[in-house]
């Protein structure tokens, strides 16, 4: 049977690909210390589990508004002007079941066939995916390791032709975990307006900042009318498997998104909502914990990384990932690749990592070799990963 030419538009996720190889390998009973998937190593908090419980036995097992139901979008609304210092109006908040649906809804509402947009270069492989699959063509935004992968304004704007119609930011960043300074933002909100273009800000890391503090982009008055901030409970709350995300955004871009919705989910479940009710607006000190302990955790990792063979990383000051240089250890190894080492360190030493390639099409010019390694895992996992990486390391050397 014959498909739809734009399906082979769509990529999967290399997380995902490994994932399931990790899967495998423990089935056959090996140990695989794992830093490939970016998902919190902790539990939902009880009180929201609870929260949905009681909604569910309370009757919320019906269908939602499309958009969110009023005191989701308000709890969501309090959160960003208690954690952020941004005044966002309920009126402008739409629910979706996860985060990509924001992204997919507003590619689709701000897009058109034939335009250009900026991604980031290493990024998240669905926005180089979602924009191919608009009709559109992703233009790579490079992030360099010399500017610890924070996006220079100048050469974005290099990027912009008349045909560009959207850029994409994300920070803190996956899988470079850089975030965007707010002078840095700035221009940026200087350029979209002098060209016209939207911007999407992908914030869903933003309780993960390590040095500093996180700047939104709804903070900007550049950009605060021409964005769409994508968000959602996943990262902050580790709610992965509850699929309950947000999207902030200008006033005339909610019915389209709405309309996309309907025709595609219909509504957000009542009872994930209530969960995130009493996420937003509970305690917060499980979410401190947890930053605290990535922070333990990232220093660790890149003390023991910048100590093996043929590796050096920076600090990153948010998300929960470090993006490694591997090009001396590929070199010293005879790989042409980071996807060959990726292959190498799951399959002989347990090892499980994500290469460069699973971040998108390299930028132009794009040198040496890259791995992404992820530390929401423990830090006695973290000690045993560096401990099997230093034995491969003194053995194929």
């Amino acid at each position: 049977m014959k498909t739809a030419k734009r399906a082979s538009h769509l990529s999967g996720e290399g997380a995902f690909e490994v994932l399931a190889r990790v899967q495998a390998l423990e089935t056959q009973g090996r140990d695989i210390v794992s830093f490939a998937i970016g998902e919190p190593d902790f539990g939902t908090e009880n009180h929201v589990t609870e929260a949905a419980v009681t909604a569910l036995r309370g009757g919320a097992t019906h269908y939602t508004p499309t958009a969110g139901t009023v005191p989701f979008r308000q709890a969501v609304s309090r959160f960003l002007r208690r954690e952020r210092a941004v005044d966002v109006d309920a009126s402008r908040i739409v629910v979706t079941p996860g985060v990509k649906p924001v992204l997919f809804c507003a590619i689709l509402s701000c897009v058109d066939e034939g335009d250009e947009v900026i991604v980031p270069s290493p990024g998240f492989p669905a926005y180089e995916s979602l924009v191919r699959y608009s009709g559109a063509t992703p233009r790579p935004l490079p992030l360099r390791e010399e500017r610890d992968f924070v996006v220079d304004p100048d050469e974005l704007e290099s990027l912009v032709t008349p045909r560009t119609s959207m850029i994409i930011l994300n920070s803190p960043h996956n899988p470079t975990g850089s975030v965007l300074p707010r002078p840095t933002l700035e221009r940026i909100g200087e350029i979209a307006a002098r060209h016209d273009l939207w911007v999407v800000s992908d914030e869903v890391y933003a309780s993960m900042v390590y040095e500093g503090a996180f700047t939104s982009a709804l903070s900007v008055p550049s950009l605060a009318d021409r964005t769409v901030v994508v968000d959602g409970f996943s990262k902050t709350f580790a709610m992965t498997g509850w699929r309950l995300g947000f999207g902030v955004m200008p006033e005339p871009l909610v019915p389209v998104f709405t309309t996309l919705l309907t025709n595609s989910v219909s509504c957000t479940a009542a009872f994930t909502q209530e969960a995130g009710i009493a996420a937003l607006d509970g305690p917060q000190e499980g979410v401190k914990a947890m930053t605290d302990s990535y922070r333990r955790r990232r220093d660790l990792l890149v003390a023991g990384l910048n100590a093996l063979p043929g590796l050096s990383c920076r600090l990153p000051k948010g998300a929960f990932y470090v993006f490694a240089n591997v090009t001396e250890a590929c070199r010293s190894l005879g790989l042409a690749s980071a996807g060959e080492l990726q292959r190498r360190l799951l399959d002989e030493a347990g090892v499980a990592v994500l290469a460069r390639n699973c971040f998108g099409v390299p930028f132009e010019g794009e040198e040496g070799h890259f791995v992404r390694f992820c530390y929401a895992t423990s830090e006695a996992r973290i000690v045993e990963g560096l401990a099997r990486m230093r034995a491969f390391f003194s053995q194929t050397s």
